[in-house]
């Protein structure tokens, strides 16, 4: 189990690097973005964020399928990443633009363009998650690599987060709109150039046996049938989110009861009945693992992505230092790096799933002693905010390496293996976290009666994002740590697991 150089380590991280300049850096000014300054209501940006990252998951979904059935002189993974990279640029630049539009005109054209970027970072992201899973068969290896991934997805962020607010100031000359989209021209640039050294400096080396003979088109239509299973639970849970009330609640319950029954049903069947595409998703819901690192990469997610999307409206509104937002985001990301680089060693100290349960509690403790920080302790704001985030940069990082550890362990038990329909699941609840999260942010603002071109509603609006960047977020860890206790792969276990893979492989190709 041959190491990994430096070099192709660092260019994997340049892939997220790329990335991140849109899911952790655009992303962030997204929602102050709509609501400031191309002038969307906050409650429909909270429906936006809520379809669009919802409608986005299921085509992770199906992106994972057709990477996993993609065969090249380059590999499964790589050719997606190469071939995206374009045209996420050009949606990012067109996400920050401004036409000057009626209010519903303003409306279709971001869920048109924002449509176009999650679909854009689909097609690069999940093959790009994917192919940490093929570039080594050592788990050791892929814990070292998620850190490298993570370090240059903080650095990536730390681009757009930390310079993004000087940057449409410089370049918007008093116009915040052309200063948001002159900014995305150069971020747009730097993400097509870092995808190609992702591409040009890493290798596909895990190979198994076997083989999808069938047509891509045929599964993709085998595939849509297996579709309103994804999407009723996801349309249950988002009315049930938005509305709240006791009639959605009813039909999200009787949809996973339905969901339930026809899944028994679906295992039930003789093997010759169930299609392809039926078997690996299957194979998912009887993956334990799996489904506990779902859910954790959801909690994770609205843990994170809560905080992150109330950030510019707690420098903007509470603490009165709009540009403060920006330096802040620069402290987060810095030690978020030196968090992810830390993650393997630590790892290897506690063993993955403690260590996991441990940055969950002491993460939620530091964000909940936020609430009680008054607006001029600026330099506590900082201290706590990055002892926090120096433990969850370890969240994600663990995850991705973990879902390795899914793949495994399914083939392990199976003898089949779809690396990318786990990782794009994996994507699949963080874009569908990261879409709750922001929504969530957009509808405690709505409950508490904010309005961004009404700037005299910000004050009543101040307990609500005090609890955005404190004790809501801190919840979603909580959760998450309790979780993880019921998590079945130690670090042993999967010692073992590798180890049988690996020898089955050498079998395999003698």
């Amino acid at each position: 189990m041959a190491q990994l150089s430096l070099a192709e380590k660092l260019s994997y991280g340049a892939g997220d690097a790329a990335a991140n300049l849109v899911w952790r850096g655009a992303l962030a000014y997204m929602a102050v973005f709509y609501t400031d300054t191309f002038g969307i209501s906050a409650a429909a940006a909270a429906m936006l964020f809520l379809v669009v990252r919802l409608s986005d998951g299921i085509t992770d979904i199906l992106m994972g399928m057709i990477a996993d059935r993609t065969q090249s002189k380059m590999g499964k993974f790589r050719p997606w990443i190469l071939w995206s990279a374009p045209i996420l640029g050009v949606f990012m630049v067109l996400c920050f633009s401004t036409p000057n539009l009626s209010d519903s005109g303003k409306l279709v054209y971001a869920y048109i363009t924002y449509i176009g970027l999650t679909l854009a970072y689909t097609m690069s992201n999940v093959p790009y998650s994917a192919l940490m899973g093929v570039m080594t068969h050592d788990h050791n290896e892929r814990t070292s690599l998620s850190g490298f991934r993570f370090a240059g997805a903080f650095i990536g962020g730390m681009f757009v987060m930390g310079f993004l607010p000087m940057m449409v100031e410089a370049l918007g000359d008093g116009s915040s709109a052309q200063g948001y989209q002159y900014a995305m021209y150069f971020y747009a640039v730097l993400l097509v150039l870092l995808m190609l050294v992702t591409v040009g400096f890493t290798r596909e080396r895990v190979v198994t046996s076997q083989q999808f003979t069938g047509s891509l088109g045929r599964e993709l239509l085998d595939l849509s049938k297996q579709l309103p299973w994804l999407i009723v639970p996801l349309l249950a849970m988002t009315l049930f989110f938005y509305f709240r009330n006791w009639s959605t609640g009813l039909f999200f319950v009787l949809v996973l009861v339905g969901i339930g029954w026809a899944v028994r049903r679906l295992k039930s069947s003789a093997n010759d009945n169930i299609s392809r595409t039926q078997r690996d998703l299957l194979d998912l819901l009887d993956n334990k693992p799996w489904l506990i690192l779902l859910g954790i990469g959801f909690l994770t997610m609205m843990f994170n992505g809560v905080k992150y999307a109330a950030i510019a409206y707690y420098f903007k509104y509470y603490v009165g230092l709009e540009l403060y937002a920006g330096q802040y985001f620069i402290a987060l990301l810095v030690v978020s790096v030196l968090g992810a680089l830390l993650t393997p060693k630590l790892s290897a100290w506690l063993g993955r799933k403690w260590l996991f349960i441990w940055v969950l509690l002491l993460s939620s403790l530091f964000t909940g002693l936020m609430f009680w920080l008054p607006s001029e302790q600026l330099t506590w704001i900082f201290i706590l905010g990055c002892v926090a985030e120096f433990f969850a940069a370890m969240m994600p990082t663990l995850f991705f390496a973990m879902l390795g550890d899914a793949a495994d362990y399914s083939e392990w038990r199976t003898g089949r293996r779809a690396t990318g329909l786990v990782y794009s699941a994996g994507t699949f609840v963080q874009k569908t976290g990261g879409g709750f999260a922001g929504a969530l942010v957009l509808l405690v603002l709505a409950w508490y009666g904010y309005d961004g071109l009404d700037k005299s509603t910000a004050q009543q609006a101040l307990p609500g994002i005090l609890l955005l960047m404190s004790w809501i977020p801190a919840g979603f860890a909580v959760a998450g740590a309790l979780l993880m206790w019921f998590y079945p792969l130690d670090d042993n276990k999967q010692s073992e697991i590798t180890l049988a893979l690996s020898m089955k492989r050498q079998t395999q190709t003698a």
